[in-house]
């Protein structure tokens, strides 16, 4: 499939930036420019938001079961297209075809799912204390449009989580997607507009995103955020939509730990723990990445691990067979590099991988890295790359300790036989999803979120709802 030049989408139609402007997308395969993506400009922007009020308008008078219908038909549309879809997110972002497809699907259940949430946005009435002749209600409203900002790594499953509950709520959303993945989030957005959602209900823009983001927040057009990408810039929008008292949802990154009891199933700590690893190779959020693993079983885990990145078979990711694909952009190849040569420097081991893979397109070794000391830029930054870091603890009570020790609280991950074990690891471990004797296994109907600095408010079950909702209280005399 011939990847396209990706326009924006304003008031229901395509098309170029009234500037003109564009940028490259490259296919980081190849580091060939293989199109160009419109870039907007203030006078875009505008039109956007605009369209973005009236869409609101429109949108949130349409009773619950007709947008659910629009949606359900978009993803309908989404699964019918999803081998072409998956193509161009190939092209664009360089995952396997297999995950690219993966993504593609899912994010058409996502839809679904929040669809039939929709209808579920139920009031309360509350009898009155004093007069039974009132009646209290508590009406849920739809919060008003919404400006979302989201990043290259899942250029669809992170666009889909946000417009999905944004849509069954009833409110309008303008998207800026990734310029280095413009061409699959376009895609989904054609669903939905194919399906026959009304104009200015969804828009979506490229352009520069602290321009765009600077405009966006504090207009007074937009009333809620909703972000994912690193924990500095999503402070720095949070501080911003603060200043515009603006509802915001944070997902911000994570350094996931993994905690391997003395107890566990190595061969399955191995298999979960290292397919979640190098899913689009490490570049994942939720991707674990700080293994601390019970010194009697150290080394036979660690040999377990590189024998499972010897198994990998990295290249194009459109290519048959491929089970890694490259890295998104070449500044994650020289993040690789510049974090195992620290890893190295501060005494640990490189037991496989650590090096770039030829002179064309972003490929890396998947790497482990075994007896980190604490002090390696590894344990204490995340990677967000096919490295795994390895050292030893003692008790569990130093597992946990560790696990806790940085401000990110994003998810986690542990392994053992013992319920005592899995009971303990639930309550203490501080992280807004925990995985045990298991991959990641993120759900529409599951909450997808962190606490501390891995952000607030969540991208997944009816908790998600929450935040494009206004609970308002309404009183009435009968007389």
């Amino acid at each position: 499939m011939t990847y396209p030049n990706t326009q924006l989408f304003i008031n229901g139609q395509w098309q170029d930036a009234a500037s003109g402007k564009t940028l490259a997308v490259f296919n980081p395969a190849t580091g060939q420019e293989i199109g160009r993506v419109a870039h907007a400009g203030i006078a875009d922007l505008d039109a956007a938001l605009a369209a973005a009020q009236k869409g609101f308008e429109t949108w949130r008078d349409l009773p619950a079961i007709e947008r659910n219908k629009i949606m359900r038909r978009a993803a309908a549309l989404v699964r019918e297209r999803a081998a072409a879809i998956a193509l161009l997110l190939t092209q664009e972002q360089g995952k396997p075809l297999v995950e690219a497809k993966g993504e593609v699907l899912a994010a058409a259940d996502i839809i679904d799912w929040f669809a039939d949430e929709g209808l579920r946005v139920y009031g309360r009435i509350v009898p009155s204390r004093f007069n039974l002749a009132t009646r209290q209600m508590v009406l849920k409203d739809p919060v008003g449009p919404v400006a979302a900002f989201t990043p290259w790594n899942f250029p669809i499953n992170q666009v889909v989580r946000k417009l999905g509950a944004a849509l069954a709520c009833g409110c309008s959303m303008i998207v800026k997607a990734a310029e280095e993945t413009p061409a699959s989030p376009a895609e989904l957005i054609r669903a939905f507009a194919d399906a026959g959602l009304p104009s200015g209900v969804l828009g979506l823009v490229y352009g520069n995103p602290a321009e765009i983001s600077s405009y966006l927040i504090p207009h007074p057009v937009i009333r809620k955020i909703t972000f994912t990408g690193s924990t500095p810039v999503g402070k720095q929008l949070a501080a911003l939509a603060g200043q515009h008292m603006k509802r915001v949802t944070m997902e911000l990154g994570g350094h996931a730990p993994v905690i391997v009891a003395e107890d566990a199933d190595v061969a399955l700590a191995v298999k979960a723990a290292g397919g979640a690893k190098f899913r689009n190779a490490g570049q994942v959020c939720i991707s674990p990445t700080r293994f601390l693993v019970h010194e009697s079983i150290q080394n036979e885990f660690a040999a377990a691990l590189v024998k499972y990145t010897q198994g990998l078979k990295v290249g194009d990711g459109s290519a048959e067979g491929t089970t890694m694909g490259p890295l998104a952009n070449p500044r994650r190849v020289t993040a690789m590099a510049a974090f195992t040569q620290d890893a190295v420097k501060h005494g640990a081991t490189v037991a496989a991988g650590g090096a770039r893979i030829g002179d064309v397109g972003n490929f890396w070794q998947p790497t482990i890295l075994t007896d980190v000391p604490l002090s390696a830029k590894v344990f204490n930054d995340e990677p967000f790359g096919p490295m795994a870091a390895i050292r030893p603890f003692n008790t569990l009570d130093e597992a946990i300790a560790e696990a806790n020790r940085l401000p990110f609280g994003l998810a986690g991950y542990a392994f053992t036989k013992s319920l005592k074990n899995a009971d303990l690891l639930a309550r203490r471990v501080e992280v807004g999803m925990l995985w045990v004797n298991m991959p990641a296994a993120p759900s529409a109907e599951m909450p997808f979120g962190g606490i501390k600095d891995s952000g607030y408010g969540s991208e997944g079950g009816p908790e998600a709802m929450d935040a494009y909702l206004n609970a308002r209280s309404v009183a009435i005399m009968n007389v």
